[in-house]
């Protein structure tokens, strides 16, 4: 939640300020006279054609999200962080009582140091020592960041095994199996055997086990790539994702769109097949894992046929949305002219249907995208989702963390490369 309304602050934060820039400051640095179809128009609200994405918001948003990383992993990149956790060394005391019902204070010294250090308990001096005459004695107690460890004053104090034997007071307060201690850079609580548990202070940062800083995470990219994971090199384990996306959208595509004109354009066809769309449409592709695996195996027969259902009925949909938005004014238009039917599909119906038809393409690459990679989570010997879940079974979160990210750049990637071929190939979008 922290994260979260910070992002948003920043946001806001960046878009008042770009905008007070671009109106006051900017007009002779920001704005560049565009020379394109957009230029001519005299309406752009609301024409979704007009909307250009703003590419000082892009780099914004990325660094912001780059800096919301860093600080709350502590990185080297940047000199600002959020609170980290406590390391150094702190003391708190204790109250006890024995079994001749006298009471005793001791002192437990505390040393807190991060997991990849290595440390010893703090010492305790002689003159310590000497003041520690009563049956309560002072102790030491070395702790990780993040974690918590046990003072086992039972066994460390004098008679400290009688059943009477009790805490009552920490820092001279009150403390009780349900009434845990705030202390300096801590808490300590006591467990059911009469042990004390200390926690030192969490701060706001990641351990590095929930979420590694970004050079840990780069680091680990450039190992992956030099010398492979588990011994499968990363474009082996990229490349064979790529290919079952593929060939799974191919295939879709094949027969997906060929029914959605069919159903578009012919009343038997629509009511045919209309029932089994919309009836599979809804349904997760990740749900039919199981049944690909019964009738398939877990090879790349299965997962390809996942990925052919995850793209067929979408691309069904777009191609019968295509269809139902042609302008009937440019149908007639070509009847009048002498058109066949054919002439009609060919001149009229597919131009007009392909921005759906697009559209629909980008949408079932990224539903393949990311059913690939949890299909690969499942049963797969190589791929990008067989490396995050070997990686995670190990708790190697730098490399889950390099694997979305990899993920999401490639798939990225993809739209882009289809908004590209669409920009290309459909030059009318959005001007007829």
């Amino acid at each position: 939640m922290l994260i979260l309304t910070l992002y948003i602050l920043l946001f806001i934060f960046a878009f008042i300020s770009y905008q007070f820039i671009s109106r006051n400051i900017g007009a002779l640095i920001y704005r560049r006279k565009s020379h394109d179809y957009n230029e001519r128009k005299t309406v752009t609200f609301g024409d979704e054609s007009a909307v250009k994405p703003n590419r000082i918001a892009s780099v914004l948003s990325i660094i912001t999200l780059f800096v919301i990383w860093a600080a709350f992993t502590g990185s080297k990149l940047i000199p600002l962080h959020v609170p980290g956790p406590f390391t150094g060394e702190t003391s708190f005391t204790y109250n006890a009582i024995n079994a001749e019902n006298k009471v005793d204070q001791a002192t437990v010294y505390v040393r807190v140091a991060h997991s990849d250090e290595t440390f010893k308990k703090p010492e305790i001096s002689q003159q310590e020592s000497v003041n520690n005459t009563g049956f309560a004695k002072d102790d030491a107690l070395k702790v990780m960041a993040w974690r918590s460890a046990l003072v086992r004053v039972k066994k460390n104090d004098e008679g400290g095994k009688d059943k009477s034997y009790r805490i009552v007071e920490v820092n001279k307060q009150p403390i009780t199996e349900t009434q845990p201690v705030r202390v300096n850079n801590g808490v300590v609580s006591i467990t059911s055997k009469g042990s004390l548990s200390f926690v030192p202070d969490k701060g706001w940062q990641m351990e590095p086990i929930w979420l590694p800083a970004p050079e840990n995470v780069v680091s680990r990219l450039i190992e992956i790539s030099r010398h492979g994971y588990q011994n499968i090199s990363l474009t082996e384990n990229i490349g064979w994702s790529l290919l079952r996306v593929l060939a799974g959208f191919l295939l879709g595509s094949l027969v997906g769109i060929p029914l959605g004109y069919a159903m578009g354009l012919n009343g038997w066809f629509r009511g045919w097949f209309d029932p089994i769309v919309e009836f599979m449409r809804p349904i997760p592709p990740l749900a039919l894992i199981p049944l690909i695996i019964i009738w398939f195996g877990i090879w790349e027969t299965g997962k390809i046929s996942l990925l052919f259902l995850a793209a067929l009925w979408i691309m069904t949909i777009a191609a019968r949305a295509g269809v139902s938005g042609v302008n009937i004014s440019k149908v007639h238009a070509a009847y009048s002219l002498g058109a066949s039917r054919f002439q009609v599909l060919l001149h009229v119906i597919i131009p007009n249907s392909l921005p759906d038809i697009f559209t629909g393409a980008r949408v079932a690459m990224g539903v393949c995208w990311g059913t690939v990679v949890a299909a690969e989570l499942v049963a797969a010997e190589k791929g990008a989702g067989k490396m995050i879940i070997s990686a995670s079974k190990f708790q190697q979160t730098d490399v889950v963390i390099m694997g979305i990210i990899l993920i999401g750049i490639i798939g990225y990637g993809i739209d882009v490369l289809m908004r590209m071929a669409e920009k290309k190939l459909v030059p009318w979008k959005g001007k007829t």
